[in-house]
């Protein structure tokens, strides 16, 4: 390509690009906004998930299994359980019982949890590609030039957060595979703080999988906060050069 064919104007033809460039930075910049502030919420959700796991295996490291358990099934196991893994999710071992109904539902909502983050992120690794393809027709338009590198980056952030949405997944999977590693029952777990406690040492792992996934969605909304700006600069010169106003 000569130096006159790259600073060749768009035709009138491809003046159509800006009404897409203004779309996108219209309604995307909207839907971001929102993308700014929802991981937080799912990792303050991840966070408390990760905290009654931690609870648990810190009371599982040093409780001493009880030689005189209550006779009544619905008490619950003083060596077992840990007030704050009650109280932030609702554990309670209970003598008559077997694993508490609540790790299914951890276990399951992090599957749950996983499989939004990996379909979020293929997708949206899907469309960044197509994005970034797309955005080299915008080289041929002067009045975007000093802003290139702006669009680029959100593109540029948004398949960094892709990345980071399937890497979650892998991270939330992987806890819980960790966590079906232990008999959460009453009995087997006295058996084992009676023995090597290894049900402690998986389930600290498990938490810190977990933790790790919610500092990741925590990053995630930093990156799309980030381009709040440029969304904002992009779209006001889009609506300068085509005189849309919007």
């Amino acid at each position: 390509m000569g130096a006159d064919d790259a600073r060749e104007q768009p035709s009138p033809a491809t003046d159509g690009l800006l009404d897409i460039a203004g779309n996108l930075s219209r309604y995307h910049r909207e839907h971001e906004k929102y993308y700014s502030e929802a991981p937080l919420t799912d990792a303050l959700a991840l966070q408390r998930v990760a905290r009654t796991l931690t609870a648990l295996a810190e009371r599982w490291s040093s409780a001493e299994p009880t030689s005189t358990p209550s006779p009544s099934p619905f008490a619950g196991a003083p060596d077992l359980n840990d007030e704050r893994a009650i109280e932030t999710s609702g554990v309670l071992f209970m003598e008559g019982g077997g694993e508490p109904a609540e790790i299914s539902v951890i276990e399951a909502e992090l599957e749950a949890h996983a499989d939004r983050s990996e379909q979020s992120g293929t997708w949206l690794a899907s469309a960044m590609e197509t994005s970034w393809a797309m955005s080299e027709a915008l080289l041929a338009y002067p009045g975007l030039a000093d802003l290139l590198a702006e669009r680029h980056r959100i593109i540029g952030n948004n398949w960094r957060n892709a990345s980071t949405a399937r890497l979650i997944a892998l991270c939330l999977r992987r806890a819980v595979a960790i966590m079906r590693r232990i008999d959460f029952t009453p009995a087997a777990l006295r058996d084992d703080l009676a023995g090597d406690r290894v049900s402690a040492r998986y389930l600290f792992s498990a938490a810190e999988m977990i933790a790790h996934a919610a500092d990741l969605a925590t990053e995630s909304a930093v990156l799309t906060h980030e381009d709040e700006r440029r969304w904002r600069v992009f779209h006001d010169r889009i609506a300068h050069i085509t005189g849309s106003g919007q």
